[in-house]
Formats: C-alpha cells, sequence, structure tokens
C-alpha cells in the first residue's frame, strides 16, 4: 500500500467477473502507448463487469442516502508499467449522476450517466443498464454464483484477471496517472450468465453472442482508494 492516507472507501456487491481473449492489436490503438498491454497465453482479455456499489464515501465521513450506493458497470482490460499491473477502464456506467462528474473531475475516468437495475432474487442477480447519452451501449442479463466461494491461487488466469491493485487513466493534458486501491483477497465463485443484450463489446470486435471465457462472482468486499499519482 502506498505510505499515505487513503482517502476514499466503498464496498462493491453483487458482482461478476465475464471476461473474452482478445489480440492484443485489437486494443492497442485505445491505450496509451506508455502503457504495456498485459496478457496471459499470449491474449490481452477484456473484462464486462456489472455490480453494485454502497458506502461511497471520503474517509471520515459517514455514507449518505442517495449518492453512497449505486449501480456501475465498466468494460476494462489489464495493462501494466514499472512493474505495477493494473486496469485500464474503456467505460464506465453508473447510474449517480453526482458519481459520474466526480470520477471524471477527480480521477480522468471514462463514466457515463446510465439508466440501471439491479434485481437480486437471492438466487441469482437481473442486471439492466443503458447509457443516456446515446442509448446505444446497454446490457441486459442474469448472472448467479454456482460452487463454493474459493480464493484464486497465484499464477491461475483467475488470480491474474481479478488481484490488481491500481487503475490507470490520462489526464486531459496527456499525463499518465496511476490510483491505488486495496482490498483483502477476492472471495470468487464460479458463475452462470444468460445474456439477453449486451452491445458494450462491439468495440472489441466481440459477437453479442460470443459467451465469456471465464465467469467469476463475488458478494462483497471492501475497498479503500488513493488519491492519484502521475506516473
Amino acid at each position: 500500500m502506498p505510505d499515505r492516507r487513503w482517502t476514499w472507501r466503498q464496498s462493491w456487491c453483487d458482482l461478476l467477473f465475464a471476461h473474452w481473449p482478445v489480440p492484443v492489436d485489437v486494443i492497442r490503438p485505445a491505450i496509451p502507448e506508455k502503457l504495456e498491454i498485459d496478457t496471459f497465453d499470449s491474449s490481452a482479455w477484456i473484462g464486462l463487469v456489472p455490480f453494485r456499489m454502497q458506502d461511497v464515501m471520503l474517509r471520515g465521513l459517514p455514507a449518505m442516502p442517495g449518492i453512497s450506493a449505486f449501480e456501475e458497470l465498466n468494460v476494462r482490460t489489464y495493462v501494466t508499467i514499472d512493474g505495477k499491473p493494473g486496469v485500464w477502464f474503456f467505460s464506465l456506467d453508473a447510474a449517480d449522476r453526482l458519481a459520474v462528474w466526480a470520477a471524471r473531475k477527480f480521477f480522468h475516468l471514462p463514466y457515463y450517466y446510465a439508466d440501471m437495475a439491479l434485481e437480486d432474487t437471492g438466487n441469482e442477480i437481473r442486471y439492466r443498464s443503458e447509457r443516456r447519452s446515446t442509448g446505444s451501449e446497454n446490457f441486459d442479463g442474469t448472472y448467479r454464483p454456482v460452487g463454493s466461494m474459493y480464493a484464486a491461487k497465484p499464477g491461475s488466469l483467475d488470480h491474474w484477471l481479478a488481484e490488481r491493485y491500481c487503475l490507470y487513466c490520462e489526464s486531459p493534458a496527456g499525463v499518465l496517472k496511476r490510483g491505488h486501491v486495496h482490498h483483502q483477497q477476492w472471495p470468487l465463485q464460479a458463475a452462470e450468465l444468460e445474456i439477453r443484450t449486451n452491445t458494450l463489446l462491439a468495440p472489441f470486435k466481440i459477437p453479442s453472442s460470443q459467451p465469456p471465457h471465464c465467469l467469476h462472482f463475488s458478494r462483497h468486499i471492501d475497498v479503500i482508494i488513493w488519491p492519484l499519482e502521475t506516473v
């Protein structure tokens, strides 16, 4: 962890990791040249991650009804620089206008406001998202955990995909930034997913009918976040 105070806390709940392998050259034009695209089995990976945020707040302040909990859906890949593997976000949809504004301003992340809904039946999660600015970036699916909870082993694909403790972004001036995050190791379960609509992966030449290569579910994890630093 960085040798300075963290500033934000949040919890990630009812989360699905859905991943597809893609050729590196498909995503290279969308990643800053300074960042190396991280690969596993010679492939880059695209992740689609729907979940629910809760207890989102600055350090020392209580969670506030109406702004501290909302749905979020991100599309991501994996990169590295200076020996620090992390996450690069292509897009993040959220159901909270204030969160979208704050993330764009302070974390330089490509957030979009969306109409979103999460329905938890106890056995499965029904998740829907429609981006307000275009109406064409949509996801509608149902996912559920299957099997026992486990911690991924170092060296496995599960561990490589999930255990990442920083994000990378680029400021409006073109300066590469790193944001550290910290949490306990992910408590994972295998998962199943039924997709009714998914247009978020079209830029990466992944057909909407192509099922994910691997699926993981996690019910809850608590996270702390540090301010951005220049790489």
